[in-house]
């Protein structure tokens, strides 16, 4: 539990990283509980072949446009694809509930809720691409990566109970627009925190989308690792989309609870989910491979000892196990995959497991009523089961060798993204760059630069805040984002203010010579370098 809180407290320390994890909980509330409350309605119209096909008819577009749209957090700012899909979010789910309100038809509230599934999509691309920017070192980032699995379990949780709360009520419609309300407060709290894009080359026309999206593909089909870890996750999206149909049929037509139980089944899923939280916390800086394969085959176990009973008591204990496994293998496949694809790609890669995210729903949503009908939901249970401990087996040579290599510094490269030095510095550029960082930790009172000293680097302030003073006058502190030291190596002057730290402090510095090399072999780096130079010597002077 001490490892829990630590690391909660150490990612959560960042403004902008609890502002946009309390945004991604009420995301993942609104998402999980509308998808339960469209399931049921379609269900009532329909039957499990009903629910099944209105289940796939949400998830195909957005499997078609999250990889194209997921670009945008790569080329444009990752918050600004945030806040948009929140929006779109929040317009769908209010169609759907007013059509519910006026007693309208169904094809209509399908409609509705066939755009907010599909700006659903935006949301994970985008929130996976802005952690390293926010993150102060490859660290920090797994904490992150490891507190976003833990608000979503939280949050399919707490959806659980708001379904499980609004459906015992039979009131469909309002769950919809309480949700909607969810996902707007989520686009008010991640609007103020700003992430750039990357910058390409002055020489270089944009790539358009296709082409972005293309060069995402090709990275994970040629290269092992990525390819191992994107097929784990679009397959664990399959099993939750069995679950998604077998979860009502469980309720209704094998325990015969009703289906405020259908709420009650997702909430121990749920539960089961967030107690792995503490076991989670374990993970950050380990080695992954053997807790991906215990995983997936705790849930495979789950799955199938569920197919052996119809007590209630039982199945509820079961499927909190399956929850647990599934959190533990999703957690770690996402903190592997930023490690194995370039930066310049986070995002599209993560856009891309979206979209074969959804195409897993749909496929098991399609999945589970054909096994139903072939041998039962016995025969479902079993079959869906096998599926991780399938695809992890079949991968194990891969995933036996996943960690070695060199990871990309993909944190490095966001931190350098936000200074404005290198704002316009091409990605290719900018991860050799990154490459090339040495991190610097500082205790509060140690002079960083000293007036007066030759230079002999740059520096970039991480985490923490520096205090800045000109001949002993305080001339105000800096914070993360902010570049050190590159009057006196562009001038070749002595250095023309003193910087001391005040408190812990972690910076990440480039040697004079790489720094040098970098803004003179890039004009619009060059220029940008000058006019920060230019601007904090006239500030000096004034």
């Amino acid at each position: 539990m001490g490892r829990f809180v630590r690391v909660l407290r150490d990612v959560l320390s960042s403004r902008a990283t609890a502002r946009t994890t309390a945004a991604f909980v009420l995301f993942v509330v609104a998402e999980y509980a509308v998808w339960i409350g469209m399931l049921v309605y379609a269900y009532g119209h329909g039957g499990a072949t009903a629910a099944g096909l209105v289940a796939v008819a949400q998830l195909v577009p957005g499997t078609l446009l999250s990889p194209l749209v997921a670009a945008v957090a790569d080329r444009r700012s990752p918050t600004t694809l945030l806040v948009g899909g929140y929006l779109v979010q929040a317009v769908g789910m209010v169609g759907v509930a007013a059509t519910l309100w006026a007693g309208g038809p169904p094809l209509v509230a399908y409609a509705f809720a066939i755009v907010a599934s599909t700006a659903m999509g935006t949301t994970r691309p985008a929130q996976y691409a802005l952690l390293p920017a926010l993150a102060r070192d490859a660290q920090q980032l797994a904490g992150a990566t490891a507190v976003a699995g833990w608000a979503e379990n939280g949050g399919i949780l707490l959806a659980a109970v708001v379904a499980a709360v609004f459906l015992a009520l039979d009131q469909i419609g309002t769950l919809f627009a309480v949700n909607a309300a969810f996902v707007v407060l989520a686009a008010v709290l991640v609007f103020p925190v700003k992430v750039p894009g990357l910058a390409v080359a002055d020489d270089d026309e944009e790539p358009g989308a296709g082409a972005l999206v293309t060069e995402g593909i090709r990275e994970v089909a040629t290269h092992r690792r990525p390819r191992l870890l994107v097929g784990l996750l679009t397959v664990q999206f399959v099993v939750v989309g069995a679950l998604d149909v077998l979860f009502v049929v469980l309720a209704l037509s094998v325990l015969h609870k009703g289906q405020g139980w259908v709420g009650y089944l997702n909430g121990v899923y749920g539960l089961g989910a967030v107690l792995s939280g503490v076991l989670t916390a374990h993970l950050v800086g380990r080695r992954l491979t053997l807790v991906l394969w215990v995983s997936a085959l705790v849930v495979g176990a789950g799955l199938a000892a569920t197919a052996l009973t119809s007590q209630a008591a039982v199945v509820l204990v079961l499927l909190g196990v399956v929850g647990a496994g599934r959190a533990v293998l999703v957690i770690g496949a996402n903190t592997l995959l930023p490690r194995v694809v370039p930066a310049t790609m986070v995002g599209r890669v993560f856009g891309m497991v979206e979209g074969l995210s959804m195409a897993g729903l749909a496929i098991g949503s399609l999945l589970t009523p054909l096994l139903i009908k072939a041998g039962g939901h016995q025969v479902a249970l079993v079959v869906v089961g096998c599926l991780l401990p399938a695809t992890v087996l079949a991968g194990w040579a891969t995933l036996r060798r996943r960690e070695e290599g060199a990871s990309v510094p993909v944190v490095e490269m966001a931190l350098l993204r936000s200074v404005p030095h290198f704002a316009e510095l091409p990605a290719p550029a900018l991860e050799t760059l990154a490459g090339a960082l040495e991190r610097v930790d500082a205790v509060d009172g140690q002079v960083l630069i000293r007036q007066g000293d030759e230079g002999d680097r740059f520096y970039v302030v991480a985490d923490g805040q520096v205090a800045v003073t000109v001949d002993g006058q305080d001339r105000g502190t800096r914070g993360r984002g902010s570049g050190l030291g590159e009057i006196a190596l562009l001038r070749r002057t002595p250095r023309t203010a003193t910087v001391t730290a005040r408190g812990p402090v972690t910076l990440f510095a480039l040697e004079a010579p790489t720094f040098l090399a970098a803004v003179g072999s890039h004009a619009a780096t060059r220029r940008r370098a000058d006019q920060a130079a230019t601007a904090w010597t006239e500030a000096d002077q004034g």
